[in-house]
């Protein structure tokens, strides 16, 4: 009796172990258009800036994209339809981030489907698979990433007053100072 027992409450506990494993409910994750899968197996994956533009243009709603990378970054420039209104093109500039993501250069890249500065990127592509070097263009580069990332107040260093600097420096090699107990300006002679 007591080995029916046993046997049987072995058999529960096997039972119970063999239940369905539930598994976390998927992440929101990039749609991918059919076809352009083997788009992205073709791209040279020497190339990060084509390798990108392949992520970037798997996604729906993206028509063309185009990718600039320097350094440890990058700046992905998409193409969507005119018509679009502005939360869904922060949908797919969103889906492009997250197909992004994964790709070791793409997980520092900035995205943008600004009109301007997607054609101004896709330029710049053009220029550098014409032989240009990215260092040519390293301001303005640097003037797109200005144009898309925020300024927060917590980096930003106060300037010297332009009067203040005036004050301090007029530019001869004399300082101009304000006279004791704000009596007006006294000049010192910077030197001999």
């Amino acid at each position: 009796m007591i080995a029916a027992l046993s046997a049987a409450c072995v058999l529960a506990a096997a039972a119970a172990g063999c239940g369905s494993r539930q598994e976390p409910a998927p992440g929101p994750r990039a749609q991918e258009i059919p076809g352009r899968e083997t788009e992205l197996a073709e791209t040279d994956l020497r190339d990060p800036a084509a390798r990108l533009e392949a992520l970037a243009e798997s996604v729906a709603g993206v028509r063309d994209a185009n990718c600039v990378v320097f350094g440890g970054y990058a700046i992905v420039g998409v193409d969507v339809e005119e018509h679009l209104d502005r939360s869904r093109v922060g949908t797919i500039k969103y889906s492009v981030a997250e197909a992004l993501r994964k790709d070791p250069d793409g997980a520092r890249a900035v995205v943008t489907a600004d009109v301007d500065l997607a054609q101004r990127i896709r330029e710049i592509r053009e220029d550098i698979r014409q032989g240009r070097p990215v260092a040519g263009f390293a301001e303005e580069l640097a003037d797109i990433v200005g144009r898309l990332v925020p300024q927060f107040p917590g980096s930003v260093v106060p300037r010297k007053d332009p009067e203040q600097a005036q004050r301090e420096n007029d530019g001869s090699g004399t300082t101009i100072q304000s006279g004791p107990h704000g009596s007006g300006p006294q000049t010192k002679r910077a030197g001999p």
